[in-house]
């Protein structure tokens, strides 16, 4: 029986450098019923004559380019013209170890409830070391991103969710979409295995969302999963209600730091009772 497809779409705006490493980890997949489309995003380096190179050294790779549109849309253009039924994002300047593709497979094939599956993964390049992400679950899942974005899933479930969302931007764009993806049902599988390696360097360390772009991303994504953070995070109601409950400790909290520090202040000094200018010197 012949082995399904997988399709590995690598979107790349002016990687050249470490594209090779990361198409050379494709090549070196144990799992041989593999296509890579390479998505040359706009760049202005040698993107296009290094993904050509490529082309010509397997007929597996193929090359897709197209006006510069983000992340999201060179994904999305990759996988639309993907002939598999798997499907396998990975960043042109990221690794993949060569059991990877074969394991997940094996797992789909084991369960028809999987939507997901990816494997432990380290750091490498500027940082080494084991990248520890916290076992997956829905409500953790409300909070915090711990599915890398060369994960495999199924190309009908990407088109059923209407694939990576342009309009993230800035970025999470892989944390909004495991959110469509998997908020209505379907099982995660995270490998006991290290079959990905994810880029530390320096461009990447110093891209740092600051906080009115992170308020944009937390904005849209809390209107467009209002159903799924009702359901692990709250209405508005009991947020707010939450809230009002711990201004009202911090108050009580407060106040009697302030009485504690006057105690001090008239049986061992002296002092008469005073008002305390500075209350955020007191905060726990």
């Amino acid at each position: 029986m012949q082995q399904p497809i997988v399709s590995i779409i690598v979107p790349c705006f002016n990687q050249a450098h470490f594209l090779p490493e990361s198409l050379d980890s494709v090549l070196q997949q144990t799992y041989v019923n593999w296509e890579c489309i390479i998505v040359n995003d706009g760049s202005t380096d040698s993107t296009e004559v290094i993904a050509k190179e490529w082309t010509l050294k397997d007929a597996r790779f193929s090359c897709i380019s197209i006006k510069n549109g983000g992340l999201s849309n060179a994904r999305n253009t990759g996988i639309k013209n993907a002939l598999g039924i798997y499907i396998l994002p990975l960043d042109a300047d990221d690794k993949l170890e060569p059991n990877y593709i074969a394991l997940a497979v094996e797992a789909f094939q084991n369960s028809t409830e999987l939507k997901v599956v990816y494997c432990k993964a380290i750091k490498f390049g500027s940082v080494e070391g084991s990248w520890d992400l916290q076992d997956f679950s829905l409500d953790k899942l409300a909070y915090i991103n711990m599915i890398f974005c060369s994960a495999l899933f199924y190309k009908k479930d990407w088109e059923v969710v209407g694939g990576y969302d342009p309009k993230m931007k800035y970025g999470w764009e892989d944390w909004e979409f495991w959110i469509s993806l998997l908020k209505n049902g379907g099982e995660v599988k995270r490998l006991p295995y290290v079959g990905f390696q994810y880029r530390i360097n320096e461009a990447s360390m110093l891209h740092r969302l600051d906080a009115s772009k992170k308020k944009v991303l937390f904005d849209y994504m809390s209107v467009k999963h209002a159903d799924f953070y009702v359901k692990y995070v709250g209405n508005f109601q009991d947020l707010a209600f939450e809230r009002y409950t711990l201004q009202n400790k911090y108050k009580a909290l407060l106040k009697s730091k302030k009485h504690a520090v006057n105690v001090f202040c008239y049986a061992l000094l002296g002092w008469k009772p005073f008002r305390i200018q500075n209350e955020d010197s007191l905060k726990p």
